[in-house]
């Protein structure tokens, strides 16, 4: 018989977070069947990806082995791990197993795209299995800044595999399930072969804080705060949402919340069991009736996302609500590295309304949904495994991770994107490289990173566009002078005229000069003008434009 294997290939989210998509095998060498562990999205910014909607993994491998695919097994309702799959569902083809709060989102997302709630099967956890090939999973319940987050338990022939998911060690968590360190040891005590486990916050060296601490801070600040008080938070945290909520209703405070996500999320943990007695709330029309005292908002854009309801305050108005001098605006959130600039922002539109703007950098209103160092030791001496795969990090975190392992003598590798790992052995090897990258949801299409669709938008936001239009005639002559149009240049440059007359007169010269040979060529015709336009503009301004050529014969 063949010899089998197991092997594990992230395609997103290890060297990043976000975008978390991991794919296991076990089968002979270019056989194995295969499942996928969440398939999530990660946001554009307008430096590096203008006008991109989401940025998708490269699932092209996996599509090119969908015969090999046995299902998608989603850990949690996080954007970053589930938002892909109404956008990847018909290529892929499979079954979706989640826990009951994750189904509920993951079915939302298939309707946007017509597939019906079949797709998704719920599963309850541990020690409920589901078969798929040649593994047996299991969703074990851990905790983390979402309902129902769930670690999966990967039994093959080859051994038995804990991927974390994202996690926290928190006994308090207030919604959702807390860590249940006896049920973890249970779990690992026939022997875990490998641990693939979150690296987030490696460099932290304090334990994490639990949920539960933060209670009496936030209803202190709500009860002294006069005016109205608004808060924003991740609003898949729902236990933060409730905790929000709860100071606001016992300061005699109206609860309402703004935002779409918002909203779905609350209504998914009420549909689903999982969060119960939130306080009661009031719809924005009522909000604007009552005095500002008797008033809380909670609100979405934490991130400073331009469309969320956070931000639209901050421009001045939404459904009716105005913040006015005396409010107060809390970020019960950490910025994301990358989002600094829209929050501050946000904040400094707040501050020039008079409004008290409060965030986390006391560490009062915030704890986070990951592991800290200490608690991912902890999490290494509970489960023992053979080896550590560190995912879900920066390529600093996988590394710092691997070393932890290591220290205590447990085998570590850093695998990042696209590094098919063979977990057969006493150590993971390096099996092969897989091409994998990024791809692009531009409007209602999916494009590939290397397309150039984004290359060349970046090239005209940075240099701007130069449209230049020639008519010839029958005999191949040019009729009348080109005409130019200019966007994103300025209007004059260096020569004291409009900077469209000079560019106009300098390929009307390289027209007159241009012989039989050119004219007749259009690829030739279009090199010159092209040429001509960019050297003329950077002369005149000190950019180098793209350039559109249109050459139009009369026949």
């Amino acid at each position: 018989m063949a010899a089998q294997r197991a092997i594990y290939l992230p395609l997103g989210g290890a060297g990043e977070i976000g975008m978390n998509a991991y794919v296991y095998g076990y089968g002979e060498l270019d056989k194995e069947r295969l499942i996928l562990v969440d398939l999530g999205v990660t946001f554009p910014d307008m430096d590096s990806t203008p006008g991109v909607n989401l940025i998708l993994p490269d699932i092209t491998w996996l599509k090119e082995r969908r015969d090999r695919l046995e299902a998608i097994f989603i850990t949690h309702a996080h954007e970053d791990h589930v938002g892909a799959v109404g956008h990847f569902y018909e290529q892929l083809g499979v079954p979706i197993y989640a826990r009951a709060f994750t189904s509920n989102i993951a079915r939302r997302k298939l309707e946007e795209y017509g597939i019906g709630a079949e797709a998704v099967k719920t599963v309850g956890p541990w020690p409920e299995k589901v078969k798929a090939g040649p593994f047996e999973v299991s969703f074990l319940p851990i905790s983390h800044s979402i309902p129902e987050s769930s670690a999966l338990v990967l039994d093959c022939p080859d051994g038995r595999m804990i991927h974390t998911g994202d996690f926290k060690l928190d006994q308090t968590p207030l919604v959702g399930e807390a860590f249940d360190p006896a049920l973890w040891a249970e779990v690992s005590k026939p022997g875990v072969k490998a641990l693939i486990c979150d690296s987030t916050n490696v460099f932290s060296p304090h334990a994490g804080r639990s949920e539960a601490t933060l209670g009496p801070e936030l209803e202190k600040l709500v009860s002294e705060a006069s005016g109205m008080v608004v808060a924003t938070t991740f609003a898949s945290n729902v236990a933060r949402v409730k905790t929000l909520a709860e100071a606001g209703d016992r300061a005699g405070r109206s609860i309402c919340l703004l935002g779409r996500a918002m909203r779905r999320m609350i209504e998914a943990s009420i549909e689903t069991g999982v969060l119960t007695n939130f306080p009661t709330v009031i719809g924005p029309e009522d909000a604007v009736q009552m005095p500002r005292e008797n008033v809380m908002l909670l609100v979405t854009g934490s991130q400073g996302e331009r469309r969320a309801a956070s931000a639209q305050l901050a421009r001045g108005k939404y459904n009716g609500l105005v913040l006015k001098e005396g409010d107060t605006f809390l970020f019960s959130s950490k910025t994301i590295p990358g989002n600094e600039r829209g929050v501050i922002r946000i904040m400094n539109q707040f501050s020039e309304m008079g409004v008290d703007v409060i965030d986390d950098s006391n560490g009062l209103y915030h704890v986070s949904g990951h592991a800290n160092r200490p608690d991912l030791e902890m999490m290494h001496d509970i489960v023992n495994p053979q080896m550590v795969i560190p995912m879900h990090g920066e390529h600093r975190h996988l590394r710092e991770h691997a070393k932890l392992a290591e220290a205590k003598g447990r085998a570590g590798i850093v695998a990042v994107n696209g590094m098919m790992l063979d977990l057969s052995g006493n150590a993971p090897t390096v099996a092969e490289y897989i091409e994998t990258g990024r791809t692009y949801l531009d409007g209602s299409v999916q494009i590939g990173a290397m397309d150039g669709v984004v290359r060349d938008r970046i090239r005209m936001a940075l240099n701007g566009h130069v449209i230049v239009t020639v008519i010839l005639d029958e005999e191949d002559e040019p009729l009348g002078d080109p005409w130019c149009d200019i966007m994103g240049l300025p209007e004059q440059g260096r020569g004291n005229a409009p900077l469209v007359d000079i560019l106009e007169a300098d390929l009307s010269q390289f027209l007159g000069r241009a012989g039989e040979k050119t004219l007749t060529n259009d690829s030739k015709l279009e090199e010159g003008l092209r040429r001509i336009a960019r050297q003329t503009t950077n002369n005149e301004v000190g950019k180098k434009p793209e350039v559109t050529v249109v050459v139009s014969r009369l026949s």
